[in-house]
């Protein structure tokens, strides 16, 4: 193998200088022979600098180290204690470099200088799921250091509507001998919900209402004493959607649904309140919309409304014509019913009446019974004469005592009906308990409203998108004509995404992304779509991380056993700054030699 100029070259130079201070040495007078011998480790020790001779060194076959951000120096010792001290080490990634690494700049090019690699250990926090591919077929063994404080799982709505409930839940980690602490969750600088956290960690469930739309950042912190454990964000965007228009039926004058229309026309949805009077008279009243003709329920009338809230005595009393206009409305996902109803069978125009059984308790118990549903503020308490009979398809929406459902929905056709055997719940109004009537009858209304029709929609690869990663962009809508866009809302220039349409389902495309910052981001397009989406700063939630990568690798099925792995010997050159101190010293000695 041919050597290159410069080996040469330097190999003259060497020579040349080891003459050089021996002729000079021997001229002298004194101690000629440390100075002759300094001269030629001086010399020598140079040529060694930069051509240092190699070593035979244990190594694994056909095995390397990949090191990762926030590796740990002990773990990388081990690892080359029980594969060899041969086995070659790549950094990768914002990793300070080291004397027994070599750079990598991209996955890439270790799998084309290392064709027959079969193994490749990860030392420190991993590879995103989006890498991976890069890597091909070859197996990987992670070695993660085990968390000690801080949250290993959370989930939470990134995407909520108004008026909903945020929950919080995941896992927090602590040590076994150090005491208690708390999770808290914070909004606008404030704790809005906290529970406690025993020692050795354990799970936890925080709760927050949103006041206003938009993108918000919370905060889910663990607290010990008043000092700050751990903190990771919490971004949610809160939706403001568009209010159903609802159309109230009453048969006679009732206070309750009276209450009912002032309570949505304060929350500023668009309402009509239909109430017979007598035989062939109503009365109507309109808030935050037009008025128009309720006397009759037709296909027109129906179709501006979401929801129809209405007695069983104005069910009873519909005509066959009105019966198949509001059954032919719900069927077809443009309506949904939610009916008040009493101690006794529905009426036939019920749809799937034979759903919702009936049934009447004792008399003792039409007084004020305990109530309860999901997120439902403490103190609730109403009459309850009747109760439902569960059956295979009600979905319970709220219970009295002993488990009775005392409202519950259906699903019919591509609708909702819903059924409430709450005849009062105006008294929490009067009582002050606003926010008991709005919960009860928020979670009614969403039960009993149609479905949203589909419209285009995005969805993002991972769950922690990071600053510089690879991030998959998934639309399902018909391929646009003109590319979306996808810009970062605090900085940075706006970056047309370039879609790829899937060739087994043309509804599904997919781009992919690299956020440069982090901070929320908003998709634009196809059309007047929007979508926003969070990139969380590359140490936010490592624990959530650190499981969902070790997951990606356990499903390549690729990961080598821990089983010994046939060893063989590498050569390796030695330390180059042995060599360079020896120079250094016989140097010294050369010139302190000559100052005396």
């Amino acid at each position: 193998m041919a050597q290159p100029t410069a080996y040469y070259v330097l190999l003259g130079f060497c020579v040349l200088l080891g003459l050089g201070l021996l002729a000079q040495a021997w001229r002298g007078h004194r101690r000629r022979l440390l100075r002759a011998l300094a001269g030629l480790v001086a010399a020598g020790a140079l040529w060694l600098t930069a051509f240092p001779p190699t070593r035979q060194m244990p190594a694994a076959r056909g095995q390397a180290i990949l090191l990762t951000a926030n590796y740990s120096p002990d773990t990388l010792r081990q690892l080359l204690r029980r594969l060899g001290a041969g086995t070659p080490v790549w950094r990768y990634g914002n990793v300070a470099a080291s004397a027994k690494s070599r750079p990598l700049n991209s996955l890439l090019t270790l799998v084309e200088q290392q064709p027959k690699l079969q193994g490749l250990h990860i030392i420190g926090r991993g590879l995103a799921a989006a890498e991976l591919p890069m890597l091909g077929n070859t197996p990987i063994v992670l070695h993660q250091e085990a968390a000690t404080v801080g949250f290993s799982t959370a989930l939470w709505e990134s995407k909520l509507p108004l008026g909903d409930v945020l929950r919080v839940e995941g896992t927090a980690l602590l040590p076994q001998a150090e005491a208690p602490a708390w999770a808290c969750l914070l909004a606008a600088g404030a704790v809005r919900d906290s529970v406690r956290v025993p020692a050795g960690g354990g799970p936890f469930r925080l709760r927050y209402q949103p006041k206003t739309g938009g993108l918000s950042l919370y905060e889910l912190q663990l607290r010990r004493g008043g000092r700050q454990l751990a903190a990771e964000p919490v971004p949610v965007e809160v939706t403001t959607p568009p209010l159903p228009a609802v159309l109230l039926l009453t048969a006679t004058p009732s206070f309750e649904f009276k209450y009912l229309k002032n309570y949505l026309a304060e929350a500023h949805y668009p309402v009509a309140l239909r109430t017979t009077v007598s035989r062939g008279l109503v009365q109507t009243d309109f808030v935050n919309q037009p008025a128009t003709d309720l006397a009759r329920l037709t296909p027109a009338l129906l179709a501006r409304y979401a929801i129809v809230v209405a007695d069983a005595a104005t069910l009873a009393a519909l005509t066959p014509a009105e019966t198949g206009a509001l059954q032919g409305a719900i069927s077809a996902g443009r309506l949904g019913l939610l009916v008040v109803a009493e101690a006794g069978p529905l009426p036939r125009s019920v749809p799937s009446r034979n759903d919702f059984a009936v049934v009447a308790r004792a008399a003792a118990q039409a007084t004020a019974q305990p109530l309860t549903w999901p997120d439902a503020p403490p103190g609730a308490r109403a009459p309850l004469p009747a109760q439902l009979r569960p059956a295979a398809g009600l979905q319970p929406l709220a219970s009295g005592p002993g488990q009775a459902v005392a409202a519950a929905s259906r699903r019919v056709g591509l609708g909702f009906v819903a059924v409430s055997l709450v005849p009062e719940t105006f008294p929490w109004g009067l009582q002050g308990r606003l926010d008991l009537y709005r919960s009860y009858w928020n979670r009614l209304l969403t039960a009993a409203r149609p479905p949203a029709p589909t419209e285009a929609a995005w969805q993002v690869g991972t769950r922690w998108p990071r600053p510089q990663q690879p991030l998959l962009l998934h639309l399902t809508a018909a391929f646009p004509e003109s590319q979306p866009t996808v810009r970062a809302l605090s900085v940075g220039p706006t970056v047309r995404l370039a879609l790829r349409q899937d060739t087994r389902l043309p509804e599904w495309s997919t781009a992919q992304f690299w956020p440069q910052a982090p901070g929320w981001h908003q998709l634009t397009g196809p059309g007047r779509v929007t979508h926003s989406f969070y990139v969380y700063p590359a140490g936010a939630w490592a624990g959530p991380e650190r499981e969902e990568r070790q997951l990606a690798i356990t499903q390549r099925a690729l990961a080598v056993p821990d089983a010994a792995v046939a060893s063989e010997t590498v050569a390796q050159p030695w330390p180059a700054g042995w060599f360079f101190g020896l120079f250094l010293l016989a140097a010294g000695y050369l010139w302190l030699e000559e100052k005396l």
